[in-house]
């Protein structure tokens, strides 16, 4: 097994880009989005709605609006799917832990089932299907529990055993895992074929799409309520009167909004997949596969495995250029080196394939893995769409329907709260060290099991009432709310402090000695009965006969002014 992996990182090297990106573009097999689109005609003077950003989000929400009549113009700065689309893995699945995620997926799979036959312009959708495989019972369970939650949407999917996931996927090694979840229905979907598409079907409803143009600043004025509200753009091609204005700018979200004084807990890092040699063994309608527990994913490409993960020390970015249009970074081994090591132990025959190439590009996370979307709280007709945590292809569709019925209609019509922008506070918005944290935290956690109870280590500790200390002593183990620190529950005798984020013992800090706190969490790492669960029920009876204080303080407060 070693000596495959050294071999694999050799070949691995032998393939590394040089400095011509759209060499390196071509070499990974990936296709830009047809630049159909004049450069040279001047904006309209007005639109309803202005969208900045030609990836996933943008064309999406161009194609929503357009389709419900409203006159909609998107601007990229660039060619479309500049930034992070052309080269994202596009991977589609299909099962998530709630019902929410679950209706975003299934609306985007529709979409890209549909698109070519209203538009004639083939979306690039491939249902070759997916394998998420297990290493132990605990995600088995959790399996078991996304397929029941299936069912109730008509999904269908199957957990199966080592060999029945061979049938499916030969490459693979029985031994190494216990089961799996097979989903035929999820897919794989190439982004610049999918944008064509869109945006054809866009501008065949009234939509615009100008490339090459560079929003230089958004306009505001003054509303009634002294608020600040959207009153056009300014391009280099010139200036567009509007009232909505959608920032889909993906890693640059940030930059675009801070002259306006607003602030997103959006962070950059690179992300990264190698693809594979031929391999004999592989073919087009394999199922992809997510192996959970060693943190990393296979798209099947043709002949070749794309595979890629995320790992406990990605390499953070404090911006991106501006102009890092079409750009890769190099691959640090070092940092990939993990993901090699479990494809390895998975796949056998990749470590012996070689590697064709490397992709390693900016991608923006949150410090809660969830997009930033919806009305800006503090600028009328600004709306986001930003943050998909590597997963705009798949969520993309049915978030921008959502965003165009906010947009049309004040609201969506599911329950969005989980990515409404508004759930951070405007403390948590400003505090780029408290966000850093939590998304380095929800990056590395993206592939943990999902209990009902959990806790983050990071970001803690950013609020706390005048009587935290106290309740520390008198055995709090402390929970987050919305950034305040609130006690979950009390364990006699014991001193429970949650410690400074260690960031996993990488960039040079050390881990922390003092594990209290995460061994007291572990107890709730369960789908059953938390081990606290008896303590919980004392304390619930407490308020049934004696007295008990509650704080409420990360609450939201509403100030109603007026006569």
């Amino acid at each position: 097994m070693l000596r495959l992996r050294t071999k694999a990182v050799a070949k691995f090297k032998s393939h590394l880009f040089g400095g011509d990106r759209l060499s390196a573009i071509s070499a990974a097999g990936i296709p830009i989005a047809s630049r159909k689109y004049s450069t040279d005609s001047p904006v309209p003077e007005s639109a309803d709605v202005v969208i900045i950003g030609g990836g996933s989000a943008g064309c999406n929400t161009l194609y929503q609006l357009a389709k419900r009549g409203v006159r909609a113009v998107l601007l990229e700065k660039s060619k479309l799917t500049a930034g992070t689309t052309w080269h994202t893995a596009g991977l589609v699945w299909r099962l998530r832990p709630n019902d929410v995620e679950i209706r975003l997926l299934a609306a985007t799979r529709d979409l890209l089932m549909s698109l070519e036959e209203e538009t004639g312009q083939n979306s690039g959708w491939i249902n070759n299907g997916g394998l998420f495989i297990s290493h132990s019972p605990e995600r088995l369970d959790e399996y078991s529990r996304l397929a029941t939650l299936g069912k109730c949407f008509g999904i269908e999917s199957h957990i199966i055993g080592p060999e029945e996931s061979q049938k499916l996927f030969p490459a693979l090694d029985p031994s190494s895992f216990t089961g799996a979840l097979y989903s035929p229905g999820d897919g794989v979907v190439d982004p610049a074929m999918m944008c064509t598409a869109l945006t054809k079907g866009a501008t065949a409803n009234g939509g615009c799409v100008i490339e090459d143009c560079t929003v230089t600043q958004i306009i505001t004025g003054e509303n009634l309520l002294g608020m600040k509200d959207v009153r056009g753009v300014m391009t280099n091609k010139g200036t567009i009167r509007t009232n909505t204005v959608v920032n889909a700018t993906g890693v640059w979200g940030r930059d675009l909004i801070e002259p306006l004084g607003v602030f997103l807990p959006l962070i950059p890092m690179k992300h990264a997949y190698v693809v594979s040699e031929t391999m004999d063994t592989i073919h087009q309608m394999l199922p992809n596969v997510r192996d959970h527990d060693f943190s990393l994913y296979f798209r099947i490409q043709g002949k070749s495995i794309c595979m890629g993960g995320y790992e406990n020390n990605p390499i953070l970015l404090n911006r991106v250029p501006g102009d890092f249009h079409f750009g890769l970074y190099d691959l640090d081994y070092s940092v990939f080196d993990t993901h090699i090591q479990g494809a390895v132990k998975l796949c056998p025959a990749f470590g012996s394939a070689g590697i064709k190439s490397t992709i390693c590009g900016p991608e923006s996370f949150t410090p809660d893995h969830k997009p930033l979307m919806g009305p800006d709280p503090t600028v009328s007709g600004l709306f986001h769409s930003v943050g998909y945590n590597s997963a705009g292809m798949m969520l993309g569709g049915g978030c921008a329907e959502q965003l165009a019925k906010w947009i049309i209609n004040e609201r969506p019509d599911r329950h969005m709260f989980a990515y409404d922008v508004r759930r951070f506070t405007p403390k948590q918005k400003k505090a780029l060290n408290w966000a850093t944290e939590r998304s380095h935290e929800a990056y590395t956690k993206n592939y943990s099991i999902v209990f009902p109870h959990d806790e983050p280590l990071a970001g803690r500790n950013f609020t706390v009432d005048p009587f935290h200390k106290q309740m520390i002593q008198y055995g709090a183990v402390m929970e987050e709310r919305h950034g305040w620190e609130r006690p979950g529950y009390f364990l006699p005798d014991e001193t429970v402090v949650v410690q400074p984020y260690d960031w996993y013992g990488y960039y040079d800090h050390p881990k922390n000695a003092n594990t209290h706190y995460e061994e007291a969490l572990k107890g709730d790492y369960t789908f059953g009965f938390s081990e606290h669960h008896d303590l919980i029920g004392e304390e619930a009876l407490t308020c049934r006969h004696d007295a008990a204080l509650f704080n409420l303080s990360y609450f939201s407060k509403l100030f109603l002014t007026g006569s």
